[in-house]
């Protein structure tokens, strides 16, 4: 192009870096990832980063310039110094005023954790294509579940809270499917302990105490997601902090910021719910009376009504619409009766389930030590004296030997 003001041929600087920078307006250096190592490393009193990122090419070393603004530095999750292998994420551009081209720098990681960082978002794309995440395919909790799964270690603490809130709140069977929870061969182990719950469980937990990315890593593998998201069961997921999320999240039914909160999630407070029944009881049976004062006084004054009228034909016709009337109240207020009992019934055997003296019956005892029940194994010494009720009575006994229970 010809230059106004100037020779034919012959270019301003404005307009050769102009022609540079829309050469660099390529989407191919738009929003990419480059992995080098940090060099010149400068943090500057303005709060922007500069630096280079090198890499030995042949017998030269290739360098890129590197900037990152003040904005982006402030998210940083990792200190830079020289010498680091990283990852960095941004796009290439033409600074003008110092004519030369680098790269504007949004992100960036250490490399070692920053590929695994890029294969987890691999991962979570492909999941997400096969349905892994779909918000339809959700599920509600099942709200009075008789036994409860849990894929945890079974050496950590995890497992003992959650024991704890279940019995505290509402005492159901735990069926506990041990697993590795990290480790290199851990997806493994974890998604075979989520399917060796089928069709034993109504809802399942997946829990795992705090812990590194790295840690927590085999809960993003695919294999550990398609197991949760083709569980037959509600999944409820609890892994690391509340901060920490990671595919295994996105793919669970519910996800609890911590393992107690999954529990308290899958059973309901017994204590709640015999005091909601009761007043379901009572209101149910007010309005039971109600309906059957205002039937009561509807007939009476029908009746009233009747008998000022005329005698004759016209009466006759009157008493056979009161009898056919009657007639049909009765049949309506037994339905109604009948529906209300019905409800008060369920009520009723929901919360007779719930009696723990009624699980006497079934080849259940309490098991009580110096007046308090005993609720775990760890409870209980050899040589303590102990009460043990059954369904027709109790006896005394002291305690041989102790072993804990075997899980799944």
């Amino acid at each position: 192009m010809d230059s106004p003001g100037h020779p034919p041929g012959i270019f301003s600087v404005s307009e050769v870096s102009s022609l540079i920078g829309s050469l660099l307006d390529d989407v191919r250096l738009h929003d990419i990832w480059i992995r080098g190592e940090v060099t010149n490393y400068k943090n500057h009193t303005s709060g922007h980063r500069y630096f280079s990122l090198g890499e030995k090419a042949g017998e030269r070393n290739a360098l890129i310039s590197c900037v990152i603004w003040r904005t982006d530095a402030a998210r940083l999750a990792c200190e830079l110094a020289d010498g680091m292998d990283v990852i960095a994420f941004g796009s290439v551009g033409h600074y003008s005023p110092g004519g030369r081209y680098q790269f504007y720098v949004r992100d960036i990681r250490p490399a070692g954790r920053g590929e695994k960082y890029l294969l987890i978002e691999q991962w979570k794309a492909q999941l997400s294509a096969e349905g892994c995440f779909d918000i339809a395919r959700k599920r509600t909790l099942p709200p009075f579940p008789a036994r409860v799964g849990v894929v945890t270690s079974e050496t950590g603490a995890v497992l003992q809270d959650i024991r704890n809130v279940i019995s505290r709140r509402c005492p159901v069977e735990l069926v506990v499917s041990p697993t590795a929870v990290q480790g290199d061969l851990a997806h493994i182990e974890i998604s075979r302990a989520i399917g060796r719950l089928a069709g034993l469980v109504e809802v399942i937990i997946i829990a795992r105490g705090g812990g590194s990315f790295e840690d927590l890593f085999p809960f993003n593998h695919p294999d550990v997601v398609r197991a949760v998201a083709s569980s037959p069961v509600p999944v409820v997921s609890a892994i690391g902090h509340e901060v920490d999320v990671t595919l295994a999240d996105h793919a669970a039914d519910v996800r609890a910021p911590t393992p107690s909160a999954a529990a308290e999630l899958v059973v309901p407070e017994r204590v709640k719910i015999l005091e909601e029944l009761g007043g379901i009881r009572k209101l149910l049976a007010g309005r039971l009376l109600a309906k059957l004062d205002r039937a009561s006084a509807d007939l009476a004054d029908f009746r009233e009504r009747l008998s000022a009228r005329r005698m004759g034909q016209r009466l006759t016709v009157r008493r056979e619409d009161l009898s056919v009337l009657e007639s049909r109240m009765v049949r309506e207020m037994e339905s109604r009766i009948a529906r209300e009992k019905e409800r008060l019934a369920g009520y009723s055997r929901l919360l007779a389930a719930g009696n723990p003296v009624n699980l006497l019956s079934r080849g259940y005892c309490i098991i009580t030590r110096e007046k308090k029940v005993v609720r775990s194994i760890r409870e209980m010494s050899p040589g303590d004296r102990i009460s043990i009720r059954v369904a027709d009575g109790s006896a005394e006994a002291r305690v041989e030997e102790v072993y804990h229970d075997t899980d799944v």
